[in-house]
C-alpha cells in the first residue's frame, strides 16, 4: 500500500498551467533517500502510476518523475 497523498486541486492547476504554457518553476522536494532538492526545472507532464501522481520535469538536459506529494515549495521561477 503507497503512502501517497493528494495534493490540493489548485497546487495541481498550477502544474498543468506550466506544462501548457512552457513556464519553468522553482521547486522545494524529497527525493526517495529522504535528501531535500531544490531546481529551478521545466515541467513537462503529470503521469499517474500505481495510484500515485508524479510531475514529470526536465533538469539540465535530464528528465525526471517527481512525486507531487513530496514537493514541499513551488513557485514560478524567476530566472530562465
Amino acid at each position: 500500500m503507497s503512502d501517497y497523498r493528494p495534493v490540493s486541486c489548485a497546487l495541481h492547476s498550477e502544474f498543468e498551467l506550466a506544462i501548457m504554457h512552457g513556464r519553468r518553476m522553482k521547486l522545494k522536494w524529497h527525493d526517495d533517500d529522504g535528501a531535500v532538492r531544490e531546481a529551478v526545472v521545466r515541467p513537462v507532464d503529470l503521469v499517474t502510476k500505481k495510484h500515485e501522481e508524479f510531475l514529470v520535469v526536465e533538469h539540465e538536459g535530464e528528465r525526471r518523475m517527481i512525486r507531487l506529494d513530496r514537493i514541499s515549495a513551488a513557485q514560478a521561477a524567476t530566472e530562465k
